[in-house]
């Protein structure tokens, strides 16, 4: 039997280069959905990312939830269609073009040419598409790239077309008139939930304005804004009709303002000094209707504006509680004085070109940015006499998701799509679907859905997929496309192979009500809302694949970031809900926001964050991808990424894990040298140990198994990854940590074939349960391990990879939830006592003389009895006292100690809970032993239950009546407690246990040494010393008593330097310094 050579040392990043070229070479991906067809479909829909930018953080926590899902599908008996999708068209694609041309305006594209644009887009879609695809690869993320989606193929934007078509038909489809979001810099209006995506701090300017009433100029109304360039557009002003204003004469400049009493503070900085005079009382009802002087005359042409209209929507939290109006560019203000008929229909001045710069109609900032205009309009409010106040503001504000410039709430003309109407469906929709975490289902994106407007699903742009609609030119007759064949019947036109406006524009069609021809409407489709048609547009739904989209949908499983409740999750939603009535997903993961260090969000321009390709070649995929996952992100949490963490993930996880595999091949090869034992181990093997540590590892590995499924059937990968690595902290610190001796053929050859055998069964069982979550280690330790397998296993099926290989399944005959108890028992023991010994500075390597068990439970006792054998060598003490009963353990100085739940006392008890916590130090040892007892006790009159009260044991050194042991005195020890559990170590300095102790640690330096020098527990050498500082002689004593364990323990002498024969091959050669003594080790070749 070949048994493999693992190094000691490893590269994680090269290890998986190995593996990619492994992957590329049996064409894994491929192979893996060969083998797999025929089997239950499991559906997964991809959210198409642009190819315009690069994969950061954010696109590895994600990859690696969808690929984990899929994998874990693959391996549990699905067959699993991972196709990738590309988003090709809309603003972000645009923005791009814009910024490398130079595009400022809608005129700067007409004199290009749509054509011309839209080439220049099409040119950049896929600008990184190969890099994408080898990041992808190279996180170990198994998805189809030869059978992707694109949004800009003539297939998808037909589907997309017919889906259009669909809403249109049952009415779901208008035309409005609306206050809407609006970038300027990408010149085109937002939906709501697009306006939702970009919120930042800004700056902006805070005005108090004066607007003087016409029937008495002496008497201004003030009203408060942060865009003063909305001013020019002023048609009235709007007061609550509750509320109760006041009319104040100003001490210093004898001016007499109207405003809330409240928002005083607007005016003054301190209106308690400020010096003013309460002239009357007035009621919003009563300043409803009152005219007053315009800032500008742009507008004085309009009828029945410059009024005071009323409305609830104005606040007192705020400004001065009355509200400059401005129609074209607030929602509210559209809604009031539309019904105070200061404008009508669609009649809204609204005097800004495209890019946000003032038109002809406000002639004194003719061609000014709005921002930019802000200044100067101040400037001329105050030479007026209108500008009363003048500061600056902090606040949260909507920026372009796109080209992070402002926002501005505009009207415009768009076709929505209505969703306010089926809210209740949308909720219900939901309601029905499983997401992880759950919060953002209920809280997050049922909160949104529960106020969710009509959607503005058109854009005033050109690379996009073209409104199917054709009108005529009075805005009577509409026709729908929706398909490509219907578009060659209606124009005409044949052959037609592509859908993009520089195609399509130009095509026209006859009238069927006499009205001429009809043209396209010129507006494309948001990308928000292709995205949204994915499910059915990647199967060319419903001109192709019909049975393979109603198998496919809904899909089993998505997942994407948070941010996506309001983006594409809400989308797919809303199309799903209008065409289908149901949810388009059964399972949703949702993941939380990386951020750098500092908190902030990560930025290429900050450069505040470590670059992907930079982690993949220090670390390793497998860590960034366990990193991510292990985190509270998978719980829609953000993370500040760390490097430290990577690099602590790295030395407490993976190089444990991988020590433990390479432990396995180096005792192979030991059992093979000594004792020519050849090792073949049968995954389905039906064996089941003796040993008490053979069963519970194994015990705990069917557990894990049936954990890990029953989590991952719910979708919780935040529950199963800690449970994962948690195993194999178990293997690592406890198994193999406790079964060393046994592994090393210490005890006899069949004792260490049967702890080898659960070693194997071990690492084969977490290879295989890891193996969808960090794929190269996996596939690393299954090549090396499968050469353990007999023939026939591996044989019948295609087995070259792990990733071809099924999920454990449950060995209900390994169970043992007894021997997990016991041993849990057992791990309370050694971790108290390392706690003992750590507080108290006893180093393990130092004998102690006995350990005292204190537990009233009857079964924990009894597995400490079992256990003693791993209690002894593992706390390095020479005897173990189990305290069997009540007495015996208050007689050695163990009490009962309460400790109370002040936050369930106070959520049950109230005011009561005062008088409890006042009793708790006068409670008596009685009333402890009370409460132990029946989980009742009565303090300051209130009765107290089981639950109230932590019982803890605590050792009073004080209080013991004698020796704990031996008739030595209580001093000697040292205690800590778990619950109910207590563990008691003595202490006390003993000479021998000291010479002891030194010998375990001369050992330890001569095995660190080995291992230092690269070899393995095969390789024989020879170990001498020399003994440079050592007052106390105790080097020299400690060789005197310790002789045989030494021998035994290093499996040679340990001799003087001086002894050593001349010629000899030095292996190595190194100081050693233990406390105060100084000494060398020499390691020469046998």
């Amino acid at each position: 039997m070949h048994i493999p050579e693992v190094p000691a040392h490893v590269s994680f990043p090269e290890e998986e280069r190995k593996v990619l070229e492994f992957w590329d070479k049996i064409d894994a991906f491929h192979t893996s959905l060969r083998l797999s067809e025929g089997r239950k479909p499991f559906s997964f829909f991809d959210g198409p990312p642009f190819a315009t930018g690069l994969p950061h953080h954010g696109h590895v926590l994600t990859g690696t939830v969808k690929d984990v899902v899929t994998r874990y599908a693959h391996m549990t008996g699905h067959h699993v269609e991972r196709r990738f999708g590309w988003d090709c068209h809309g603003l972000p694609v645009e923005h791009e073009i814009d910024k490398m041309l130079g595009i400022k305006s809608v005129d700067d594209v007409m004199k290009m040419g749509i054509k011309a644009y839209n080439a220049e887009c099409r040119a950049i879609v896929m600008k990184y598409s190969a890099e994408w695809e080898d990041f992808v690869r190279r996180i170990g993320r198994w998805i189809d790239f030869k059978n992707d989606y694109k949004t800009l193929d003539t297939t998808f934007m037909e589907s997309v077309w017919w889906v259009f078509k669909q809403l249109y038909d049952k009415d779901q489809v208008y035309k409005g008139f609306m206050i809407m979001p609006y970038s300027t810099g990408c010149t085109t209006p937002m939906s709501n939930f697009e306006a939702n995506l970009n919120y930042k701090d800004t700056i902006d300017p805070s005005v108090v304005v004066s607007f003087p009433l016409v029937s008495d100029p002496s008497v201004s109304l003030l009203a408060w804004t942060t865009t003063p360039w909305t001013l020019p557009c002023n048609l009235a002003l709007c007061v609550n009709p509750a509320f109760e204003y006041v009319k104040i004469k100003d001490g210093e400049t004898g001016n007499v303002w109207i405003l809330l009493e409240s928002r005083l503070d607007m005016i003054y900085k301190d209106p308690k000094k400020a010096e003013y005079a309460i002239l009357e009382k007035v009621p919003g009802t009563a300043l409803k209707g009152l005219k007053y002087v315009p800032l500008f005359d742009y507008f004085l042409h309009r009828k029945d504006c410059f009024v005071v209209v009323a409305d609830s929507y104005v606040t007192n939290d705020s400004g001065t509680g009355i509200v400059h109006q401005a129609p074209a560019f607030g929602e509210d203000d559209f809604r009031v004085c539309l019904a105070h008929g200061v404008v009508s229909g669609q009649d809204v001045p609204c005097p800004l070109d495209p890019s946000g710069n003032f038109t002809a109609e406000v002639r004194d900032y003719q061609g000014q940015y709005i921002k930019d205009a802000e200044k100067q309009i101040q400037k001329d409010l105050k030479a007026k006499g209108r500008l009363l106040r003048q500061s600056q503001f902090s606040h949260s504000y909507p920026f372009c998701w796109r080209s992070d410039t402002p926002l501005i709430y505009r009207a415009v003309p768009s076709w929505f799509v209505r969703v306010a109407n089926i809210r209740e469906k949308l909720l219900k929709c939901n309601a029905e679907t499983n997401w992880v975490p759950d919060f953002a289902k209920e809280k997050r994106f049922a909160n949104w859905l529960d106020n969710a407007r009509d959607w503005n699903i058109s854009r005033n742009r050109y690379w996009g997929t073209p409104l199917p609609l054709w009108i005529s030119e009075d805005g009577e007759e509409i026709v729908v496309v929706g398909s490509v064949a219907e578009l060659e019947e209606l124009t005409g036109e044949k052959g037609i192979t592509d859908l993009h406006r520089e195609s399509i524009d130009h095509l026209t069609m006859p009238s069927r009500k006499g009205k001429g021809v009809l043209r396209r409407t010129p507006e494309v489709l948001d990308c928000w809302f292709e995205s949204g048609c994915m499910p059915i547009a990647q199967q060319h739904f419903p001109f192709e694949n019909a049975d393979k989209f109603k198998t496919a949908f809904p899909a089993d499983f998505i997942a994407e970031g948070l941010d996506q409740t309001r983006g594409w999750f809400y989308t797919l939603l809303v199309i799903s809900a209008h065409l289908f009535g149901t949810a388009p997903w059964k399972n949703l993961i949702t993941t939380g926001l990386v951020l750098a260090i500092d908190g902030k969000k990560v930025s290429k321009s900050k450069k505040n964050f470590l670059n992907p390709s930079h982690i993949l070649e220090s670390y390793g995929a497998d860590a960034f991808r366990l990193y991510l996952i292990n985190s509270p992100l998978v719980r829609a949490e953000p993370l500040r990424f760390q490097e430290n963490g990577l690099k602590a993930l790295v030395a407490s996880v993976f190089l444990p894990w991988f020590n433990s595999y390479r432990f396995f091949f180096a005792q192979l090869s030991l059992l093979k040298k000594e004792h020519d034992f050849d090792f073949v181990c049968s995954p389905e093997d039906t064996w089941v140990p003796e040993n008490v540590m053979d069963k519970w590892i194994l015990a705990s590995t069917q557990s894990l198994i049936m954990f890990t499924r029953d989590e991952m059937a719910a979708y919780r990968l935040h529950a199963v990854v800690p449970r994962l690595l948690q195993l194999v902290d178990t293997l690592t610190n406890w198994y193999i940590r406790f079964n060393r001796k046994r592994l090393k053929g210490d005890t006899s050859l069949g004792d260490a074939a049967n702890a080898v055998r659960t070693l194997f069964q071990v690492l084969f069982t977490l290879c295989k349960m890891m193996a969808p979550f960090t794929p190269f280690l996996t596939e690393t330790m299954y090549q090396n391990l499968r050469t353990c397998l007999p023939p026939s296993a591996t044989s019948a099926e295609d087995t070259r990879s792990v990733h071809f290989l099924p999920y454990p399944i449950v060995n209900p005959a390994l169970l043992d939830a007894d021997v997990e108890r016991s041993v849990r028992t057992l791990q309370d023991v050694i971790e108290l006592g390392r706690s003992v010994r750590d507080r108290t500075n006893k180093p393990l390597k130092t004998p102690l003389r006995e350990l005292v068990f204190v537990h009233p439970e009857p079964a924990a006792r009894r597995a400490a009895e079992e256990l003693r054998p791993y209690i002894l060598e593992e706390l390095n003490v020479k005897r173990v006292m189990i305290v069997a009963d009540e007495a015996a353990a208050a007689a050695r100085g163990v009490r009962y100690e309460l400790r109370p739940d002040h936050r369930a006392l106070g959520r049950r008890l109230g005011a009561a809970s005062a008088g409890v916590r006042a009793a708790l130090g006068e409670m008596t040892a009685a009333q402890v032993s009370e409460y132990v007892e029946t989980g009742r006790v009565t303090l300051g009159g209130v009765e107290l239950v089981q639950g109230d009260f932590e019982v803890v044991r605590v050792f009073d050194a004080a209080a013991a009546a004698g020796g704990v042991g031996g008739g030595a005195a209580s001093a000697q020890y040292e205690a800590k407690s778990l619950g109910a559990c207590l563990v008691m170590l003595d202490v006390t300095d003993d000479p021998g246990l000291v010479q002891e102790g030194f010998a375990r640690e001369l050992v330890n330096r001569v095995q660190r040494l080995r291992k230092k020098a690269g070899l393995q527990p095969t390789d024989d050498v020879l170990c001498y010393y020399e003994v440079l500082v050592d007052e106390k002689g105790l080097f020299a004593k400690t060789l005197q008593t310790q002789d045989e364990h030494l021998k035994r323990a290093l499996k040679g002498f340990v001799a003087n330097v001086r002894d050593r024969k001349a010629g000899a091959v030095v292996i190595a050669d190194e100081t050693q310094e233990v406390d105060d003594i100084n000494f060398r080790l020499v390691l020469v070749k046998a």
